[in-house]
C-alpha cells in the first residue's frame, strides 16, 4: 500500500526543494540509481557568503555585525531552527558519498545538529562573540515564514555514522571573526 503524503511549500525556496527530491526520487526509481538526498539545515561557518538573503540567517547577522550594524531578529525572536557548523555539513557529505555505493533507491537524511535554539539566542551569541551591537527585534516578518524548523538527525546518525560534533557556542565563537566570502 502506498502511502500519500500532501506536500505543501509555503515559499519558492521550499517548492524548488521539493521539486528537487521529487525529480531525482523518480529518476532513481526509473533507473535503478541510487539518491541520497540530504537536507540541510542552517548552515554556518567560514566561508559562508555575505550580504545575501540566500546565505541564512547566521551569515546575514554576521554581515551585520561586521559593518557595525545590531543584528536584526524578525518576529519575536523565538523561532526555533536547528544550526549545523559547516564543518558537520563536509563530514555529513563524505558520510552520504560512502553510503551511495550501498544500493538502489532514494533516502533523505536531515543534516542537522538536533539541538534546535531560537533566532534571538543565535543574534545574542553571535553578537556577543564578536563584540558588537545586541540584536533588536524589530516584530517584521517574511511571508511564508515558517515559525520553526527543527529536525531529527537520528536516521543520518543510524544509517550514515553521522553526528554532529561542533556546538554551537564553539561555532559561533569561530564564526563571529571568520572571514566571509564576498
Amino acid at each position: 500500500v502506498e502511502r500519500i503524503v500532501l506536500v505543501d511549500p509555503r515559499s519558492v525556496y521550499a517548492a524548488s526543494k521539493a521539486a528537487q527530491e521529487h525529480l531525482t526520487a523518480a529518476w532513481a526509481r526509473q533507473t535503478g540509481g541510487a539518491v541520497v538526498a540530504l537536507r540541510y539545515h542552517n548552515v554556518y561557518g567560514p566561508g559562508m557568503p555575505r550580504d545575501t538573503p540566500y546565505s541564512g540567517v547566521a551569515a546575514i547577522f554576521r554581515s551585520a555585525l561586521e559593518a557595525g550594524r545590531a543584528p536584526r531578529v524578525f518576529e519575536d525572536g523565538g523561532q526555533r531552527r536547528d544550526f549545523v557548523h559547516v564543518r558537520d555539513v563536509a563530514a555529513a557529505n563524505l558520510a552520504a558519498l560512502d553510503a551511495t555505493g550501498t544500493g538502489t533507491g532514494w533516502r533523505a537524511y536531515n543534516v542537522a545538529s538536533g539541538r534546535p535554539v531560537t533566532i534571538v539566542e543565535v543574534a545574542t551569541e553571535l553578537a556577543r562573540a564578536a563584540d558588537g551591537p545586541p540584536p533588536v527585534v524589530t516584530g517584521e516578518f517574511r511571508l511564508g515564514d515558517v515559525r520553526h524548523v527543527v529536525a531529527s538527525p537520528t536516521r543520518a546518525e543510524t544509517e550514515l555514522g553521522f553526528r554532529a560534533a561542533v556546538g554551537l557556542t564553539e561555532g559561533i565563537a569561530e564564526f563571529a571573526h571568520a572571514p566571509l566570502r564576498g
